[in-house]
């Protein structure tokens, strides 16, 4: 307390200097339009980039949520992609969950494994969410997996890049078929096996997925063809696909569902039935 005194005391004529001048400002101001008018501007330019400057912090802190939405967003996009067989005519653009044949899920990647011959993921959706077995899961640049196993809030994805992994594809230029299959070397490929020999396939060529899947929808991205051989037990092509997706780092995805998989799969149990009798 004795040094605010013996400051006041030292500084006593620059505070009393201060005191004044800020009163006869003060007075100033109130008493002329003008100086009023270039102090309320001189304060609003101070206080709007004070402001500029929480928003654009609170505009970082927020990117999380931003994140959030626009991965939202896309699920929305992409449900009308899966959905539109023409896009001259175009549907609504809120599509409501009973309407189209497929159904998209937003969801997040927590745990990534890519170091060993099956490979899984490991999301932040499950049974809650409405995710099912055998839903097939994709980026925003293609195909990803399809789910293996649910609990209520969370679900585990075979990856591409898993031994096990089975999905039918096609060669988009042309429509021919294979197995897609990954062989265990290379995480950034994987195999398109049995394409047959009257394929016209060159390196470069896109590989989406083929109308035979139950899980996605077709022409789904997967890769481009990086190189071809011939499999010398099948007499078949095999192509080395090089994949869209960078499968070390993903991020948000969307579940799928073919909600008529069901019906599709009982129909062709029936038929299989009905023929071996």
């Amino acid at each position: 307390m004795q040094q605010i005194f013996n400051f006041i005391f030292k500084n006593s004529i620059l505070l009393l200097f201060l005191l004044l001048l800020g009163i006869s400002l003060t007075l100033s101001i109130q008493s002329h339009s003008y100086h009023r008018s270039r102090a309320v501007t001189s304060a609003n330019a101070v206080t709007g980039y004070v402001y500029e400057q929480i928003n654009s912090v609170e505009e970082y802190l927020s990117l999380k949520g931003q994140n959030e939405a626009l991965a939202s967003e896309n699920a929305q996009l992409k449900k009308l992609l899966f959905n539109t067989q023409d896009t001259a005519n175009r549907p609504p653009v809120d599509i409501p969950d009973a309407m189209g044949n497929y159904k998209v899920i937003q969801s997040k990647v927590i745990k990534n494994s890519y170091n060993v011959h099956e490979n899984y993921l490991t999301i932040n959706s499950g049974r809650n969410q409405g995710v099912k077995e055998d839903m097939g899961v994709v980026s925003s640049l293609g195909v990803v997996g399809f789910i293996e196993k649910t609990s209520p809030g969370y679900s585990t994805v075979i990856s591409v890049l898993n031994l096990k992994f089975r999905l039918d594809a096609k060669i988009k230029k042309n429509n021919h078929f294979g197995t897609l299959t990954w062989n265990g070397k290379n995480t950034g490929f994987a195999q398109l096996t049995d394409v047959p020999r009257l394929a016209t396939v060159k390196k470069g060529d896109t590989v989406v997925t083929g109308a035979e899947s139950r899980i996605f929808p077709e022409n789904i991205p997967i890769g481009t063809i990086e190189k071809v051989y011939v499999d010398k037990k099948t007499n078949y092509y095999t192509l080395d696909v090089r994949l869209f997706n960078d499968m070390t780092s993903l991020g948000h995805v969307y579940i799928i569902e073919n909600k008529d998989r069901d019906e599709i799969i009982k129909l062709e149990e029936e038929t299989n039935v009905t023929n071996e009798q």
